[in-house]
């Protein structure tokens, strides 16, 4: 629910009588507005402000307290968020007003008293209370209650809201208790004298109360909120420093250092009370982060809080331009609007209770509709789409290990593929050397390599000789090469005349692996023994021809059953991907048929909201005409009473007209007598006188 921040003003008394009476102009308290006056009572134009509370210089700190805290303390012990805080310039009475004197306490002690007063009132809850006392000395958070914990951070979670890392909590059960660690971090606080204020506050002081509630367990198993729901408010009662002139205070060194910061951070609450004060439609961005003060208070300043201001003022003359600002700040503080609503956490006992209550609500509203039938179908719309997620997922998985191993085989295939050219190499070389030993054989071919024999061979007649030369990049054999036939072979100058200077390059041809072969067999080997040794090596070469044939064909059949499998592997993948269509087309049916539902289940929910609003309209109709009714009924008895009390008048009245009946007869009949008696006695002269 919104509402405004309650503000209020407090006039402290002057600091001397003879300054008030000399002065040119005053402050003049009417209520609940504050003007400013000339000295013989003429009020000043547009110097004239409203506020929910205005408190002259006669006013107690109990008063204050009474009037402007006491509910935001109450609330908080409900559940609710509250702040309340003092402002206004140095030496105006800030500090007394939320401390105090031993004689007449300030806010913060009345309201650590009136909180565990009320605590004890209250026997169907069970409370724990956490204090902790901090101070934004120049713009760093320290610890009152723990000199240790210096320059402190602030955080934000969803849990807990905006909350300072590190800082002390106590947690206290009574309020003396509570009394005894203010006065212990009283001490640690920062003060200093200007020439304004002998102890002047020289930082900003933030004592806040955390109040945790829960309900004690009544047996009552229907209310969620007997037992399991946990209320958790956060109470901050602030002394802030009062904002200073250096001029006036004198202040220098460490002092002008302190009251920078003090201003600093007084300006951006400034800045933040006027944005809050220009509405939700024209408000900018509010600069809570500026400063530490206001992103500490940024709840109570424009949020989940319940928030009083007092704003404390000098009546003295020369002060007279920062009591105006002042009440600018209060007027601007007053259009403020807060949403406080009660801090509930609820823990899972109490949401499953709380859903089941809602749930048997909506059942006993909705009877006779198909909510039941429509929560069963999308129940199971919601099972059949995680199945189906599950199952594409499945797909999905199974489908990239497929395509891993589809490219392992095909590395595998093309690497056998590589062998198997490897190996025909190999067979067609061996083919050719068997064919040339066969040659050799030959009784025709035959000839005996001797240094005799050999002759030049003449070129000039043949007609398809040809010269290679050597490739800058081959190896040298280890025995020249043996010909075919001498004849066919020239020197490389005659070649070179012959074909007009073209050389074959043996790095642009593609040749067969090199052949180790002896041109000219040692002079202690035998020609018998050659053969022998070349019959041998022309078996253990066909050996190994027929081992390479073998291989190759075992895999070329292997490589066919690759190619079968893979074939076979490619339609289960291609039906596995029909399948994930199919899955597909059925996930998007189903979305849309969770969709239709969902909008459906909008609609009963639509319709459950206007049952309640009318089920609400009803009840309250209800009470009125129950009010009426029992009224009516007050009426009525009172006209029965009304009316037995008139019917006892009527007896009253019919005996005593009866009785003056009766009277009225007797003295008749004693008039009748007597008149007869007077005709009997005077019987002539009556007649006579009848007759006139």
């Amino acid at each position: 629910m919104a509402e405004k921040i309650c503000v209020a003003v407090r006039l402290r008394p002057p600091v001397s009588q003879s300054q008030d009476t000399s002065s040119a102009t005053f402050w003049r308290v009417e209520d609940n507005r504050i003007s400013l006056h000339k000295l013989h009572g003429t009020p000043i134009p547009g110097i004239s402000y409203a506020f929910d509370y205005v408190f002259d210089e006669t006013c107690s700190n109990a008063k204050v307290y009474e009037l402007l805290t006491k509910d935001v303390i109450h609330a908080a012990v409900d559940g609710f968020n509250g702040t309340a805080f003092a402002y206004g310039q140095t030496s105006s009475g800030k500090t007394f007003t939320m401390n105090g004197s031993p004689n007449d306490p300030g806010i913060i002690h009345r309201a650590v008293n009136d909180v565990f007063r009320k605590i004890q009132m209250i026997s169907d809850r069970e409370f724990l209370i956490r204090v902790s006392y901090m101070e934004i000395y120049n713009e760093e958070i320290n610890d009152l209650f723990a000199v240790e914990n210096q320059k402190l951070q602030i955080h934000e979670s969803l849990e807990r809201g905006i909350f300072v890392a590190g800082l002390r909590e106590e947690i206290v059960n009574n309020a003396e208790q509570v009394i005894k660690l203010l006065e212990s971090g009283e001490v640690n606080r920062h003060f200093g004298e200007t020439n304004m204020n002998a102890r002047s506050s020289r930082s900003h002081t933030i004592f806040r109360m955390v109040i945790e509630s829960k309900g004690i367990d009544s047996r009552s198993s229907g209310d969620y909120s007997s037992s399991d729901a946990i209320r958790v408010s956060v109470l901050n009662l602030v002394d802030l420093a009062g904002s200073e002139r250096i001029a006036k205070t004198g202040a220098g060194g460490v002092r002008l250092k302190e009251g920078k910061y003090i201003n600093k951070s007084l300006m951006v609450l400034g800045n933040v009370i006027n944005k809050l004060s220009n509405g939700a439609k024209q408000r900018a961005h509010i600069p809570y982060r500026d400063s530490k003060l206001t992103r500490i208070l940024q709840t109570a300043l424009g949020g989940n809080a319940k928030t009083s201001i007092i704003c404390t003022l000098a009546p003295e003359e020369v002060h007279v331009e920062e009591t105006k600002g002042t009440l600018l700040f209060a007027s601007r503080a007053k259009r403020i609007t807060n949403c406080a609503q009660v801090n509930e956490i609820l823990t899972d006992a109490a949401l499953l209770k709380r859903q089941q209550l809602e749930i048997e609500e909506l059942r006993r509203k909705l009877q006779g509709s198909r909510s039941e039938v429509l929560e069963q179908e999308i129940l199971k719309l919601r099972n059949d789409m995680l199945k189906y997620e599950l199952e594409r997922e499945k797909l999905e998985m199974e489908l990239e290990e497929e395509r891993k191993s589809h490219k392992e085989r095909e590395q595998r295939i093309r690497d056998q593929q590589l062998k198997i050219e490897n190996l025909s190499s190999l067979v067609s070389d061996g083919d050719r050397s068997s064919s040339q030993d066969s040659m050799k054989e030959s009784p025709k071919d035959e000839c005996n390599y001797r240094g005799e024999d050999f002759k030049t061979p003449c070129f000039k007649a043949a007609g398809n000789a040809f010269v290679a030369k050597r490739s800058n990049n081959s190896q040298l054999p280890d025995f020249s090469p043996l010909p075919d036939s001498f004849s066919n072979v020239a020197d490389e100058d005659t070649w070179f005349k012959m074909n007009k200077g073209y050389i074959a390059d043996l790095d642009l041809l593609q040749t067969t692996p090199a052949r180790k072969v002896q041109s000219f067999p040692p002079q202690d080997i035998t020609p018998d023994c050659s053969n022998d040794n070349y019959k041998e090596e022309l078996q253990n070469l066909k050996r190994q021809l027929e081992l390479a044939i073998k291989g190759k064909n075992e895999l070329e059949r292997k490589h066919e059953e690759e190619i079968q499998l893979n074939g076979r592997l490619m339609g289960e993948i291609s039906e596995l991907k029909q399948e994930l269509d199919v899955n597909n087309n059925l996930l998007e049916a189903s979305k849309e048929r969770y969709g239709s539902l969902e909008r459906e289940f909008q609609l009963l929910k639509e319709e459950r909201d206007s049952l309640q609003k009318s089920v609400s309209e009803s009840s309250q109709k209800l009470t009125f005409v129950t009010d009426q009714k029992e009224n009516i009924l007050k009426d009525l008895n009172s006209e029965v009473q009304r009316r037995k009390d008139l019917e006892a008048e009527i007896k009253q009245f019919s005996v005593a007209f009866a009785s003056r009946q009766r009277s009225l007869a007797s003295i008749h009949g004693e008039f009748k007598s007597k008149m007869e008696k007077l005709r009997a006695e005077n019987p002539v002269p009556l007649h006579k006188s009848l007759q006139y």
